[in-house]
């Protein structure tokens, strides 16, 4: 199984386009300890031909121009003379999020794949009429069950479970309910060739049950938004902390840091790292705290082959 980081930033990416908070200020600046990431999505494939697609990022294009997996192969379709052959065979959505779903449109292009999601994302699709231009004779649209594995690629079995989180930010009313468990926001189990993988973009908190259900993976890729709770207010550029936005913070009590010290998982990295977040410098007194408790910090390309 091979997984690569096409994008390992959250909402925005880094730097974000009009921001001049301390972390951004080093890229604009040319700080040779940053580099620039795109918003967050992964793809991973169990025959090295057939890639699966988590989450379609509104910078999806660039990925796709900047790592030659994802560029049209002159394999599978190509070989047959086709003029229109992409890599990707499938692509799954873990919840609404703008940073999650924009990518779609990049796909309008009369391509064969299949769109995978929970019911509930699906409504969410369904109901903005713009994502209508992905041709349903292209685009079949799966609605996929939590708790019940499928083959989301060849010889790739993806399985969704419910994660702590919240309803994507424009579907917020008066009342949100953060930390709920549902359909709209999920984690994914993918396992091929007796390995095994957790992908978990957001996360409001760490229960017991999810603790016990990633215990032994040999990776798992999980939610860095923010390193302390109130860092966009500290930062100045926003008033919620990451908790109310639905992630929960690396520091701090309660944080992700020490979260899965005990489930005897390969290697863990953060992923959907907000721009505010100072794991993004290298060389920072808070990578380095990251690092020595034994996560990884992910990054635009990455690749992992297991």
């Amino acid at each position: 199984m091979r997984l690569l980081v096409l994008g390992a930033a959250a909402g925005g990416g880094y730097p974000q386009w009009n921001c001049l908070c301390e972390t951004c200020r080093l890229f604009w600046e040319g700080d040779e300890r940053v580099r620039p990431s795109s918003q967050s999505s992964i793809a991973v494939t169990a025959d090295g031909e057939h890639w699966l697609l988590l989450n379609a990022s509104p910078d999806l294009r660039q990925q796709i121009m900047h790592l030659r997996p994802m560029r049209p192969s002159e394999t599978g379709a190509a070989s047959r003379g086709a003029r229109r052959a992409s890599p990707i065979a499938s692509v799954l959505i873990t919840n609404g999020d703008v940073d999650h779903t924009a990518g779609l449109l990049t796909l309008r292009e009369k391509q064969d794949f299949t769109l995978y999601a929970t019911g509930g994302v699906h409504d969410i699709i369904a109901a903005n009429p713009v994502f209508q231009v992905l041709d349903p004779n292209h685009v079949p649209k799966e609605k996929v069950a939590v708790g019940e594995p499928f083959e989301a690629a060849p010889g790739l079995v993806a399985e969704l479970f419910s994660v702590p989180g919240k309803v994507p930010l424009y579907l917020e009313t008066e009342t949100v309910d953060v930390g709920e468990e549902s359909e709209m926001t999920v984690g994914v189990k993918l396992t091929a060739h007796g390995r095994t993988i957790y992908y978990i973009p957001g996360c409001a908190h760490v229960p017991d049950r999810l603790r016990a259900r990633v215990a032994g993976a040999d990776a798992l890729l999980f939610d860095g938004t923010v390193f302390v709770d109130e860092e966009m207010k500290n930062a100045g550029v926003g008033v919620k902390t990451g908790r109310r936005m639905g992630h929960m913070p690396i520091s701090d009590e309660g944080g992700s840091l020490h979260a899965f010290d005990d489930a005897n998982i390969a290697r863990r990295i953060y992923i959907h790292i907000n721009n505010t977040n100072p794991i993004l410098v290298d060389g920072s007194d808070e990578k380095r705290i990251v690092e020595a408790a034994g996560w990884q910090v992910a990054y635009d390309g990455m690749d992992l082959s297991l």
